[in-house]
C-alpha cells in the first residue's frame, strides 16, 4: 500500500454510524468500508438497514446492523453497548442521525423541540459517553458529529433544528478540550443542503430551493457523497492534527 494511501486508510477500525439506514449514514457507511473499516450501522429503518449491510458486505467488510430509536435514553444506551458487546470497542464514531422539523419561531412546539433535541443534539453526547471510554482506554479515537451550516447561520423556520446543531458544534469543542489529552479527535461537519430524503422534503419545492442556490457561490447543492469524503478524511490518520473544528462543506455559503 502506498504511504498516502495508507494515510488515508481506516483498515481494521470498527465505525460505528448513526442514522446509517439513508442518506449522508449510508454513504458515510459505504465509503468507510471500501477504506477498510467494519460498520456498526445503527438505524430505526430495518429495510434501510439492510441495503446498508449489503454494501458494506460488499466491500468485504463486517456490518453489525442495530435498530434504535435515538430520541429514547434508553435505546440509545442500549445500541452503543450491544456495539460494545459485540466488538470490544469503537474507534470512530460518527454521530449523523437528524431531524428537522420546519417550524416558524412562532410556531414551535415544545413537543418538537423536546424532540429535535433529543435526537440532534442528547443522542451524540449519550453516544459519545458510552463510546468514549473505550477510546481513551486505548489512547486513540475519532468522533465526527454531522451538523449543518444552520448551526453557524440562520436559516427561516428551522429554529429548533438550528439551535441543536449550534449545540452540537459547542459540544464538538468541548469533546476536543476534555480528550484531545488521549488522542481523540473530534470535530464537527457543516454541510449546506443535501438531498437526501430528509432534505428533499422541505427542498424540493422551486420557490424554496431557487433562491437558496442562487445565494452559493458554487451555484448548487451538496451530495451525500462529497459529506462522506470529508468524514473518511476525519476518520483517518491524514487529520491527526484537526481537532475541535466545525469545518463547513457548504459550497461557499458561509464564505459571502
Amino acid at each position: 500500500m502506498s504511504e498516502f494511501v495508507e494515510r488515508f486508510s481506516v483498515t481494521n477500525r470498527k465505525a460505528l454510524v448513526t442514522g446509517a439506514s439513508k442518506g449522508i449514514g449510508a454513504e458515510t457507511c459505504r465509503v468507510l468500508a471500501d477504506a477498510g473499516a467494519d460498520i456498526v450501522a445503527v438505524a430505526r429503518d430495518p429495510s434501510g438497514l439492510a441495503e446498508t449491510k449489503a454494501a458494506v458486505e460488499a466491500k468485504g467488510r463486517r456490518c453489525l446492523v442495530i435498530e434504535a430509536d435515538l430520541s429514547s435514553i434508553e435505546e440509545t444506551r442500549a445500541a452503543a453497548q450491544n456495539a460494545l458487546d459485540a466488538w470490544g470497542t469503537i474507534d470512530i464514531l460518527v454521530n449523523n442521525a437528524a431531524i428537522g422539523l420546519v417550524e416558524s419561531l412562532l410556531e414551535a412546539s415544545m413537543e418538537s423541540f423536546d424532540k429535535v433535541m433529543a435526537i440532534n443534539l442528547r443522542a451524540p453526547l449519550l453516544m459519545a459517553q458510552m463510546l468514549a471510554p473505550g477510546m481513551i482506554a486505548q489512547r486513540r479515537g475519532k468522533i465526527i458529529n454531522v451538523s449543518s451550516q444552520t448551526g453557524v447561520i440562520a436559516l427561516v423556520d428551522h429554529a429548533t433544528y438550528a439551535a441543536s446543531k449550534a449545540g452540537l458544534n459547542a459540544m464538538t469543542k468541548v469533546m476536543a478540550a476534555e480528550w484531545s489529552r488521549y488522542n481523540i479527535q473530534a470535530n464537527a461537519v457543516c454541510p449546506t443542503v443535501i438531498m437526501t430524503p430528509m432534505g428533499e422534503k422541505f427542498w424540493s419545492d422551486p420557490a424554496r430551493y431557487d433562491p437558496f442556490v442562487a445565494k452559493v457561490p458554487l451555484g448548487r447543492t451538496g451530495k451525500p457523497i462529497e459529506v462522506a469524503d470529508l468524514i473518511l478524511f476525519l476518520a483517518s490518520s491524514a487529520s491527526d492534527l484537526i481537532t475541535g473544528d466545525n469545518i463547513m462543506i457548504d459550497g461557499g455559503y458561509t464564505a459571502l
